[in-house]
């Protein structure tokens, strides 16, 4: 049997961070009369104390209002306490106020840091950096009272004794972005500071129909295994855990009722990558392609033991390279497909083009008998479960950004209108199109979620999105796709954890084609112009040729996690 949380203990929703020239003190201010957390700047190590020490003309202490701590990360020289500095509410998750982390501060425990050699110093120089970055993390959510990381419906499966735990003792690790650096203040047993933190996306609206008032939540749960960027994290580990794994849930609350509907996304699942070399796309590499059945099989048997039935919706290309690697997917599945695992191919290039996504019904037609027979949550007034959501839809294109987003749009809101039939809103006709101010927040709502989720993963928002946020293409949306594409490309190559040398080389190859170009213009009064233009468009193309058949040189690419034996 579990052991029970000590009663009363909530999270702390307001604290005063005192800096004293030898420690932290994070003071309680929200009301609460629990201990303040002593933090020692040397070593990091906690303890409670009952009172703040009491300051002095030597002893002055800067002080700041945090609303949460994130937790403590140990790197070489010693540990950073990483706490938030600003918040934001952005809505109410079944009946809770939810928050997103607005501004970030990481405070250093490292006063032993002189007495580390000269490779350690360099080593912390390099990881200090990197922790700048993580101040600007974006997508990060937390609630005081409910527990983010789990969906309606695990969260009604709860025991009775599980939903008097602390939040953290209930949190899915999967989700639990902050699971690593809680574990210092799990061992000193701070339960009330232990706040848990989610990445992903929280977008909320409520709409009239008629004379009901409709709550509608999307949220985003990215998990943190095999985290990372764009093209620097793809495929899947050797133990199934694939790059941009997220769990959406779309949650619809009236009269009592309360309903929910849960989606996955993620890489195709097994060993492969993109290696960056300037190209626009570069080459998919299937890496030990013996190991994808063993692979894919892992990944989908955490698939049910966590969702049930699931039905495989793999979005990209059938020819090219994108084409190889569906190829492999589809032969690998043949291991795994049963009467609780399917897989569907459907082109979504070649069938939907770039402006024909109403084609998307034609997948809805194929999937329809899935969705019907593992149907959604539904609770009553009461809070008693009506029905339940037995299967769960994964998609999948390249990214699982921009095709996945739309057609996860497509699949919820044809749900949304079956969920809402059923709770008597609509009539058996009756389609969330047929309401427009409901129709353009719905649409809303899911572009900044492809937007947020996006972000996270390739630095931009989603591309495709004006379909999504209009319910058609238009030439503008068109533009921002390309300007998009090119601000992609530009984070894969010289962002997203390349040397130095690769922005050097974009230099010189950019310059040369704008001075070929501006050679070419005057070609027609001298033909001497077109002689150098022809000679600057040749260094250029001869620089990216270079650099393209050096890319692992200039690339510095995370290696693949080994199987375990």
């Amino acid at each position: 049997m579990m052991e029970r949380a000590e009663s009363g203990q909530k999270l702390y929703t307001r604290m005063r961070l005192w800096e004293f020239p030898d420690q932290y003190v994070i003071e309680p201010t929200d009301g609460s009369c629990g201990s303040s957390l002593a933090v020692n700047k040397a070593d990091g190590s906690m303890n409670l104390i009952d009172e703040v020490p009491e300051c002095s003309s030597i002893r002055v202490p800067k002080i700041r209002i945090i609303f949460g701590v994130i937790g403590m990360l140990k790197l070489v020289a010693g540990p950073y306490l990483i706490v938030i500095t600003d918040r934001e509410c952005v809505g109410s998750y079944l009946g809770h106020p939810i928050y997103k982390a607005t501004s970030l501060k990481i405070f250093p425990c490292d006063q032993y840091v002189t007495n580390s050699n000269a490779e350690q110093k360099r080593v912390e120089t390099e990881f200090s950096g990197l922790l700048n970055v993580a101040e600007k993390t974006s997508g990060l959510y937390f609630s005081y009272d409910s527990n983010l990381t789990l969906s309606a419906q695990r969260l009604h499966d709860l025991g009775d004794e599980s939903k008097l735990l602390p939040l953290w003792r209930q949190a899915e690790p999967r989700f639990l972005w902050n699971n690593y650096m809680l574990e210092v203040l799990i061992d000193n047993k701070l339960d009330p500071y232990l706040l848990p933190v989610v990445q992903g996306s929280f977008q909320n609206f409520q709409a009239a129909i008629g004379k009901e008032i409709v709550d509608v939540t999307l949220i985003a749960r990215r998990c943190t295994r095999r985290n990372g960027t764009r093209m620097w994290r793809r495929g899947a580990d050797s133990d199934g855990y694939v790059a941009n794994f997220v769990e959406t849930e779309q949650i619809v609350q009236m009269n009592g009722f309360t309903s929910s509907f849960v989606q996955v996304r993620g890489s195709i699942p097994f060993l492969w990558e993109q290696v960056v070399d300037l190209t626009y796309k570069p080459k998919f590499e299937i890496v030990r392609p013996e190991e994808a059945p063993r692979v894919v099989e892992r990944h989908f048997l955490d698939l049910r033991k966590k969702y049930g039935s699931v039905l495989a919706v793999d979005l990209v290309n059938k020819h090219g390279g994108e084409g190889r690697l569906s190829e492999k997917y589809a032969n690998a599945m043949h291991r795994v497909i049963s009467d609780d695992v399917r897989y569907l191919h459907f082109d979504f290039h070649k069938i939907c083009g770039h402006v024909h996504f109403e084609r998307l019904s034609i997948l809805y037609d194929q999937i329809v008998d899935f969705l019907e027979k593992n149907g959604y949550l539904l609770l009553n007034e009461k809070g008693e479960k009506m029905k339940e959501q037995t299967g769960v839809v994964r998609t999948n294109c390249i990214d699982c950004l921009d095709r996945t987003n739309v057609t996860q749009s497509m699949i919820g809101r044809r749900m949304l209108e079956i969920q809402l039939r059923r709770i008597g809103v609509f009539g058996a006709e009756e389609t969330i199109s047929s309401h427009t101010n409901f129709d353009e927040s719905y649409k809303i709502l899911w572009a900044n979620h492809g937007d947020e989720i996006s972000i996270q993963y390739s630095g931009t928002p989603a591309l495709k999105g004006d379909f999504v946020r209009f319910g058609k293409r238009s030439i503008q949306g068109i533009l921002d796709d390309g300007w998009n594409s090119l601000a992609r490309y530009y984070l894969n190559n010289f962002s997203d954890g390349t040397k130095q040398s690769l922005p050097v080389a974009l230099a010189l190859v950019l310059i040369g084609f704008f001075l070929a170009l501006m050679s070419l213009r005057q070609a027609r009064y001298d033909l001497r112009h077109l002689f150098f233009s022809i000679l600057w468009a040749s260094l250029s193309v001869a620089i990216g040729a270079f650099v393209k058949a050096n890319g692992r040189i200039f690339c510095k690419r995370p290696r693949l996690n080994k199987p375990r034996s």
